[in-house]
């Protein structure tokens, strides 16, 4: 018997209505800046709600839509908020559920990462976690039919988390998604010098932040690492905070968009 792992957002992060849901996540694709001259193996996107982030996001997601009908496998990681896990966790359920539709889960590379010591698998970490849920959408709309590898990263190490992307980097079918907001409460010119600073490092892919300056800090860095061995170039896509989405200056949290291109890698 199959199991879902249910929407815990939809409606608050994100519309609960398909329709709307569906026009509000076109909206962000259609107001992205034009696409580089490649499509990206990997990406970094921001997490909040949509009235938030959304435009980030969709800054970079825009950025995936040659690649459609090309992904069968999207690996998304992202960092636990509501559950402590010491290393990373996986589900076991099926499927995840999004207003757009269920998205069924690769069971064999589900069943590759639970070789790795550090990976439990734990359906609490992923129950209410948002961090991985507010991108199914955008995938969805972006790539159509795709299978998802769900990856809550906790207190990872840098080369334990580049492992969980290792383990499934496979070729130009897969694509990895680290999930991850930047600064948090500050004052929004301190936020911006702080969010560059972040920025200029994921340029530079180089893997020590701290959690700090980025709270997907974990699986970015495990990114970074991957990254660097595989020869990818990072790039900035977008760089904004919430005082620029939504208002309030006094206290807001950063969010940036970054795409990761292969040597050698042509548009389709």
């Amino acid at each position: 018997m199959s199991t879902i792992r249910r929407a815990a957002v939809s409606g608050s992060f994100y519309p609960g209505e398909p329709a709307a849901l569906a026009t509000e996540v076109a909206s962000y694709l259609a107001a992205a800046p034009a696409a580089g001259p490649s499509p990206p193996k990997a990406i970094i996107a921001p997490h909040a709600g949509y009235m938030y982030s959304g435009p980030i996001a969709g800054s970079v997601y825009a950025r995936l839509s040659p690649l459609s009908g090309r992904i069968s496998r999207v690996v998304l990681a992202g960092p636990a908020h509501r559950v402590y896990v010491s290393g990373a966790a996986i589900p076991s359920a099926d499927a995840f559920a999004s207003p757009l539709g269920a998205v069924a889960l690769d069971a064999d590379a589900l069943a590759r990462l639970r070789e790795l010591p550090f990976v439990e698998v734990s359906d609490r970490a992923h129950a209410l976690e948002h961090s991985l849920e507010v991108h199914v959408p955008f995938l969805q709309a972006v790539l159509g039919d795709f299978k998802l590898v769900p990856i809550v990263v906790g207190d990872a190490s840098p080369d334990e988390s580049a492992q969980l992307l290792e383990a499934l980097w496979g070729g130009p079918e897969t694509l990895i998604v680290v999930s991850s907001d930047l600064s948090h409460y500050h004052p929004y010119e301190v936020a911006r010098s702080a969010d560059r600073d972040t920025a200029n490092a994921i340029l530079s892919l180089d893997a020590r932040l701290v959690p700090e300056e980025a709270c997907g800090a974990a699986p970015i860095n495990g990114l970074l690492r991957a990254a660097r061995r595989h020869g990818l170039k990072a790039e900035l896509v977008d760089l904004r905070n919430s005082g620029d989405t939504a208002g309030d200056r006094s206290r807001v949290v950063g969010y940036g968009a970054f795409a990761f291109t292969e040597p050698g890698a042509a548009r389709a």
